[in-house]
């Protein structure tokens, strides 16, 4: 079982504190795979009205979030990847709001987004299920940090609830 108990803050960079703490689970497996599902319910019930809304200037709409997790999830889960194997190699960090910029979401029909997501969920659990718990257990380095690939699984699901929280608060 990949524990939230087993982590170690030698893991990870304390920036991601705050999404460690919001994982809300033990248990990264069960994590993944709750959250896809609570997720998609989330963002399904938001009114179409919301979804291109901004709540100040500069600030991403409700698609542009959603974009922006599966980037995120897909960096997230590659470091793991990467790190799982034993490359050694200090991976680079991402430039977020570039990404958002360059992402076209907007354009994109709610369904579609919420299918990608769906699918991109379903193939890191697959990744997570594929490590064993040595594999996990690994460090390397991303962004000039320590980062373990359990670590990095529970980033992506603290990343989600803390966004779906922000979006409780300001754009609903």
């Amino acid at each position: 079982m990949i524990a939230f108990k087993d982590l170690t803050k030698e893991e990870y960079n304390a920036y991601y504190q705050t999404y460690i703490d919001k994982s809300g689970h033990d248990n990264l497996l069960d994590g993944l795979k709750s959250n896809l599902e609570a997720i998609l319910s989330f963002y399904e019930a938001i009114p179409e009205s919301k979804l291109e809304y901004r709540y100040e200037e500069g600030k991403w709409t409700v698609k542009e979030i959603i974009q922006h997790l599966m980037d995120a999830e897909r960096v997230f889960a590659y470091r793991a990847l990467r790190i799982a194997r034993q490359d050694q190699t200090n991976l680079p960090g991402f430039e977020q709001d570039d990404y958002v910029v360059t992402s076209k979401a907007n354009k994109r029909a709610m369904r579609h987004l919420l299918e990608e997501y769906r699918l991109i969920r379903l193939s890191t659990i697959m990744l997570f299920e594929s490590l064993s718990e040595a594999d996990l257990a690994l460090i390397g380095q991303a962004s000039g940090s320590p980062a373990s690939p359990r670590a990095l699984g529970f980033i992506i699901i603290g990343h989600e609830n803390h966004h779906r929280g922000v979006i409780e608060q300001r754009y609903l």
